[in-house]
């Protein structure tokens, strides 16, 4: 079974921000369509892939909606993430509305983005919301943060990573223990930092997602290294696999299963760890609806 934590919903009104049909055709990506388009199309790539589950991030504040049409159209393959920025006023309100009323399940908030802390009473309030809401999480992107379709539009990303270290993030997941935070991309190249965080604080989780491009940035570092030690810190029942899938006709980047698949082949972890990295553990964060 493989459940992917990370994926984005590139949706019509994301494309519109970024320039529309002129910025498809620039990428010679295909047209997302309706939100319902989308979401169907999604079921086939994951139903060709063995995908049983995914995660959908609506990848722009305020897209929540797209994203909740395709939850809501494939309740039992999808779990709904939603950008937020938290400087924007009603963003707490907004968040709120979109789990109570559209079914979504995590926040996900890009501090280095939207150049806030994570300590910012206004990034609080979404704490608040995801804590008076049992089953929520928070998923709060750290360390290196590059935009891959801005970059190829060659738009600008006044970006500032300052605000993306995990240990700024420690203060806040021992105020909020019932409420589950995920870090993706192991912290992005603040990995040792990721681990201190997860180490200290049990509601902290990590994705494996994309290609883990950061490990660059340390010398001699190895994908089955990075695993060894995750497994070795932050244990096997807190990891999600993801790949950070977005755009089609691309679909699904089986590469990046493939490599993480042989890094764990590589230091020889059990099945049962496998099973809860590649499935187990996002559907226990997540658990899929009853019924048919």
């Amino acid at each position: 079974m493989i459940n992917d934590a990370h994926c984005h919903f590139f949706s019509t009104p994301f494309f519109a921000a970024l320039g529309g049909d002129a910025a498809l055709t620039k990428l010679g990506w295909d047209p997302p369509g309706g939100a319902e388009a989308l979401a169907d199309r999604w079921v086939g790539e994951l139903d060709r892939s063995r995908v049983s589950r995914a995660a959908l991030i609506a990848s722009l504040p305020g897209d929540a909606a797209s994203v909740a049409t395709a939850v809501q159209r494939h309740p039992r393959r999808f779990v709904g993430f939603f950008m937020v920025d938290p400087t924007s006023a009603g963003a707490a309100d907004a968040a709120a509305d979109a789990i109570d009323r559209g079914g979504l399940r995590a926040i996900c908030l890009f501090p280095a983005m939207h150049r806030f802390s994570i300590q910012d009473e206004r990034a609080r309030r979404l704490f608040d919301v995801a804590a008076a809401r049992p089953g929520s999480a928070v998923f709060v992107h750290c360390g290196v943060l590059s935009v891959g379709v801005r970059k190829k539009l060659g738009l600008p990303s006044p970006f500032d990573i300052r605000h993306g270290n995990p240990i700024d993030l420690h203060a806040v997941a021992l105020a909020y223990p019932s409420v589950r935070i995920i870090v993706p991309h192991f912290g992005a190249g603040l990995f040792r930092e990721a681990l201190m965080l997860a180490d200290l604080c049990p509601n902290v989780l990590l994705d494996t997602s994309s290609s883990n491009g950061w490990i660059k940035y340390l010398p001699g570092l190895t994908l089955a290294a990075v695993f060894r030690q995750a497994l070795a810190v932050v244990g096997p029942d807190r990891i999600l696999f993801g790949t950070d899938s977005s755009f089609f006709p691309r679909g699904w980047v089986m590469d990046v299963y493939e490599q993480q698949s042989a890094a764990l082949d590589e230091i020889r972890v059990s099945v049962e760890v496998r099973e809860k990295i590649f499935g187990g553990n996002f559907d226990r964060v997540f658990p899929a609806p009853s019924g048919p």
